[in-house]
């Protein structure tokens, strides 16, 4: 796993000079005595992964999407049918690990990465389960995925508030995980790459104990990804860590400025 630190890479495309920035970290929590999260932090990949299953067959199945997806990355061709194919594989590297005889075993997985072909470069965020994308613009935070959750349906279907589904038995029920189906395809949103923005990636063992508001607090209060992360980090410990917590901080930066000639 990453150290804590803060990593970069630059590129220019369609006239752009894009700087990335970003650090990942990830902790077993105050109660769990295993960590079934995992994460990749590759350009032009950033997901978590957040398993689930008795014995070690969460570990095992964020571990092997995580895995997958890590070839993805290093091969450079990153897009949405590489990583279903990616996913493909995982499934049956979870089904045909002899540690995983758990029918429920599985995992979530949600992330970003940079599309730079086809033109003008654009994030695309992609999600199976509860974990979420965060985005953080002009100093508004927006939780761009949608949780696929028997409370997140309930909520959609005006049979719950908000408020009521903070604290409902069902809380942690997911409808959709990489492992459990022989195929599983994520959600994608698009979004434009601008200058300033700040992605938040995290497990739901953050969002257990932090708030929208409270995970924009430490990104106006840290400007740098690693510290944003250590002080989130600190935070959901304190208020309890109930859960695994896994966070990755992206930050973007763009110079639209045409080059002296």
């Amino acid at each position: 796993m990453p150290d804590g630190s803060t990593h970069s890479h630059a590129l220019s495309v369609a006239g752009q000079d894009i700087s990335l920035t970003w650090s990942g970290s990830t902790h077993t929590g105050r109660r769990r005595e295993v960590n079934q999260d995992a994460f990749l932090t590759i350009f032009p990949l950033f997901v978590v992964a957040d398993g689930m299953g008795g014995h070690i067959g969460g570990e095992i199945a964020s571990a092997s999407t995580v895995d997958r997806l890590r070839i993805v990355a290093d091969g450079g061709s990153v897009s949405a049918k590489t990583i279903e194919k990616a996913l493909s594989r995982a499934v049956k590297d979870i089904a045909g690990h002899v540690d995983t005889t758990d029918d429920g075993t599985g995992t979530t997985l949600t992330g970003v990465y940079l599309e730079t072909t086809g033109g003008t470069p654009h994030w695309v965020t992609l999600n199976i389960g509860d974990s979420r994308v965060y985005l953080s613009r002009d100093g508004a935070i927006a939780q761009i995925t949608t949780d696929h959750s028997v409370v997140q349906e309930l909520i959609a279907s005006g049979r719950l508030s908000p408020e009521e589904a903070e604290n409902h038995p069902y809380g942690n029920v997911i409808t959709r995980a990489v492992g459990p189906s022989e195929s599983v395809s994520p959600d994608y949103v698009r979004l434009d790459v601008v200058d300033g923005d700040r992605f938040v990636i995290c497990s739901d063992g953050l969002t257990k104990e932090l708030t929208d508001y409270g995970i924009q607090h430490f990104l106006t209060e840290n400007d740098d990804p690693a510290d944003a992360v250590e002080a989130m980090m600190e935070a959901a410990l304190e208020n309890g860590g109930r859960d695994n917590i896994t966070i990755i901080v992206l930050d973007v930066a763009v110079d639209s400025s045409p080059a002296a000639g």
